[in-house]
């Protein structure tokens, strides 16, 4: 990912950013940053930026022209495909959040445009803005400090950033509550101990506690936050009640990744942070109808639970099918067994099999097996590209040979899974999938799948790792 920052004082966030963590992502190729010198682009001989304000009023102003002039400049080196966000730091912008920077993450580019003085011409912002971005209820000198704090915030969510991918997902403010309490050597200091469950290898009674101190904390220190999570987690309760067929809503909400939309009785509307979907699971025929206008002109793609809400969705919403899949879930907490499929410490089994996760390199082979294989035409290459960059497609090896595939969607569920002809009948298949699902217990995820309907050698291989298949499919819909 590329930082752009605009900026009167380039050496000021250079030599703030380029050491820890987004020094070595910046060593390591993860990163870019640049701080371009608007000074720089100043056509007064002087280098002169600023003037006096229209109107009167305290202070100077920012001019445009040297602002537009150094934002071109950016752009100029930026490739067309490339996704990018314009911000401006600015006490009259909306909160930056841990979901602010999740979506300001999911861009190529990013420009930071730091204001000095007492701001900038509204005629440059009116044209080259995206969004104005406060970091908090108070006023700075200038931009430089909120978009150091921006950058550091958004890169920790970059893959490969944190070395971990587990980091970025067990912190404060995941899933509505704050980080649970966290201690180190020694046991025993200025006469306070280590709690005893941390030192008692019982990793579920450990877990257990560290998501009550969680609790316990949000309920003291944010109690809006904790609002959220209890109404969330009432919403999961429902769920529950039919955990297979609701697992994917179930276990976004497991995973911090659920905004409550709305809830009327059993009915419980979600968006996944992640994929922007909408997930609804009930039956009331005017669920939809009784939402906020705005809510509902919002709703563009929408998972449903329940096949006689596709016609209310589908007269309100005007959105049309789209995939048809039952969910495939595996209940056990403890892991498969591996004899034979494949081994932990990476090396070959007896018959040469190794599983790894595909690099970068395997992007256009992955692509075109999905093109040309019958029952996968819905990934396209930035899909693959994107998984592969987040490490969340792993290949099975015969040698040097990619033999099969899997991967994680973006939405946590297991699939992708692809295994090429002249290796079928060799278990490729099987190893590939208990390998996710070990995986996915030992991040303390929930495994599940999503089976087209009519995918045979697919549910014939979940149902022979025990996965349980919903009684009935859930529906993608969406605009044409």
């Amino acid at each position: 990912m590329n930082f752009h920052v605009l900026t009167l004082f380039p050496e000021m966030v250079e030599n703030g950013l380029k050491t820890s963590i987004t020094g070595r992502a910046i060593e390591e190729g993860k990163i870019s940053i640049d701080a371009t010198n608007i000074r720089d682009f100043s056509e007064d001989k002087h280098k002169k930026v600023d003037d006096y304000p229209y109107g009167g009023g305290a202070g100077m102003l920012m001019q445009a022209q040297p602002v537009y002039d150094a934002y071109q400049h950016v752009v100029s080196q930026i490739p067309e495909n490339h996704k990018r966000r314009v911000v401006y730091v600015t006490p009259q912008g909306y909160p930056f959040t841990q979901r602010t920077a999740e979506q300001l993450a999911k861009n190529d580019d990013l420009i930071l445009l730091c204001g000095h003085y007492e701001g900038i011409d509204e005629r440059v912002l009116e044209e080259i803005v995206t969004d104005y971005i406060s970091i908090g209820d108070y006023v700075l000198t200038g931009g430089e400090l909120a978009a150091m704090v921006m950058i550091d915030a958004i890169s920790r969510l970059v893959p490969g950033v944190l070395h971990n991918e587990m980091s970025a997902e067990t912190e404060s403010f995941h899933g509505y509550l704050l980080e649970y309490p966290q201690y180190t050597r020694p046991e025993e200091w200025h006469e306070k101990m280590v709690p005893e469950i941390l030192l008692s290898g019982n990793q579920k009674k450990i877990e257990d506690w560290k998501l009550e101190e969680a609790k316990k904390r949000t309920m003291k220190r944010r109690p809006d936050l904790y609002d959220q999570y209890f109404a969330l987690h009432e919403c999961k309760d429902k769920l529950m009640l039919n955990k297979t067929l609701n697992m994917d809503m179930i276990e976004s909400i497991n995973r911090g990744r659920a905004i409550l939309i709305a809830r009327d009785g059993n009915d419980v509307l979600i968006q996944d942070k992640e994929t922007g979907y909408f997930h609804h699971s009930g039956t009331k025929k005017d669920f939809f109808m009784n939402l906020p206008k705005e809510v509902r002109l919002s709703i563009k793609k929408i998972v449903l639970h329940q096949e006689e809400m596709v016609e209310p969705v589908h007269k309100l919403l005007n959105l049309q099918y789209r995939l048809v899949c039952y969910q495939s879930v595996y209940t056990p907490r403890e892991r498969l067994p591996i004899t034979g499929l494949y081994r932990a410490d990476g090396k070959p089994t007896e018959n040469g099999v190794t599983i790894r996760p595909l690099t970068m390199e395997y992007v256009d082979e992955v692509q075109y097996t999905y093109d040309h294989a019958d029952y996968q035409k819905v990934q396209d290459k930035d899909y693959i590209k994107e998984r592969i960059e987040k490490g969340r497609m792993y290949g099975a090896f015969v040698g040097d040979e990619l033999a099969g595939m899997i991967g994680v969607h973006n939405d946590d569920s297991i699939g992708m899974l692809y295994v090429y002809e002249k290796y079928r009948g060799k278990r490729i298949g099987t190893a590939l999938q208990t390998y996710m699902i070990n995986k996915m217990i030992d991040l303390g995820w929930r495994p599940y799948s999503q089976i087209m309907v009519g995918d045979e050698a697919s549910t014939k291989i979940q149902r022979s790792l025990n996965m349980f298949l919903s009684k009935t499919p859930i529906i993608w819909m969406g605009q044409d």
